[in-house]
């Protein structure tokens, strides 16, 4: 190979590094963000959604009921349309942007086939007027007509059909963790928590590595590791949560991806000031177990023997 070729393929190296230097600068997949937003129809001007509640305000919705700001989201984790996260890599803090998504892209296209009679007996009496909202067999749709014992539903997004434009401004890249991690609790769950974190010592259950060859049963011991642990302070709120009720385990384990942390321990207060752990719902089990309660039974010097025995003389 000539001197001039090898000098080619070197400069060429040199330009698609470059090129994927330029690619990657700005944000990317994985970085957290503060977005302000509004999007409507692009038809007639529909209010789909909006963090401004100058705008909510105008549109006549009861901004009492609700918070407004910049809502804290993860890129590449489908928390906005994907077409506007596209929009968005590359771009920096300060940044503004409209992206108009396809109908198809955003509530879907319209179905005439989910428009469907229905016996008006599955509505409930105070919902069987036209435009009612009302779930029927696990569908939601809302109520066209009613005509004898028969309901015309529109099990159709109400926004179906809809090209949506998306106006958006990049307000902050989000880098403290817990600011990361309360942004992220309060977009999935649409609640405010204490949360912090802490690095624990913890003991753990570990196989013996053995040079031999024999495949009899494995030798177990008892080593100290540390846990990198998000620590959430359970309320009522998040209890009655109807999200954290039915996908807590989903819901720890996307936070504990998020946060890059070994497990999540959720504190209840009781009475008294007593405290009970969830431990690492998915990052590994802790809070309490049965050696704590071997502990507590020391510490208030009462003999467990003895409590056993006087189970068995009462049933006895």
């Amino acid at each position: 190979m000539s001197n001039d070729s090898e000098a080619e393929d070197v400069e060429e190296e040199v330009e698609a590094e470059t090129a994927d230097e330029e690619t990657e600068s700005g944000l990317q997949e994985g970085d957290v963000v503060k977005l302000a937003y509004t999007a409507r129809t692009v038809e007639e001007g529909q209010l789909v959604d909006t963090t401004d509640e100058d705008v909510a305000e105008d549109e006549g919705i009861d901004t009492e009921q609700q918070e407004f700001g910049p809502r804290v989201i993860v890129l590449g984790e489908n928390h906005i349309f994907p077409d506007v996260e596209e929009d968005i890599y590359g771009k920096e803090v300060g940044d503004e942007g409209s992206v108009t998504i396809a109908a198809a892209d955003a509530f879907g296209e319209y179905d005439e086939s989910e428009v469907r009679t229905v016996s008006k007996d599955k509505i409930p009496e105070d919902d069987r007027y036209p435009g009612a909202h009302v779930d029927v067999d696990g569908e939601h749709g809302h109520v066209e007509t009613i005509i004898g014992g028969r309901a015309r539903v529109d099990f159709n997004h109400p926004l179906a059909g809809e090209d949506v434009e998306y106006d958006y401004e990049i307000v902050a890249e989000v880098t403290d963790r817990e600011e990361k991690a309360q942004g992220i609790i309060e977009m999935m769950l649409d609640m405010k928590l204490d949360l912090w974190f802490e690095t624990d010592t913890v003991e753990e259950e570990q196989v013996v590595e053995s040079d031999d060859d024999d495949e009899g049963e494995p030798e177990y011991e008892t080593v100290e590791v540390e846990k990198d642990t998000l620590y959430i302070e359970a309320t009522p709120q998040l209890t009655m949560n109807q999200q954290w009720m039915m996908g807590k385990q989903q819901i720890a384990q996307q936070l504990t991806q998020l946060l890059d942390v070994d497990r999540i321990i959720v504190q209840e207060e009781l009475g008294g000031g007593m405290g009970m752990g969830m431990g690492g719902m998915m990052g590994g089990m802790g809070g309490a177990g049965g050696a704590d309660i071997e502990e507590a039974l020391e510490d208030a010097d009462v003999d467990a023997e003895e409590i056993v025995d006087e189970i068995e003389g009462a049933e006895e």
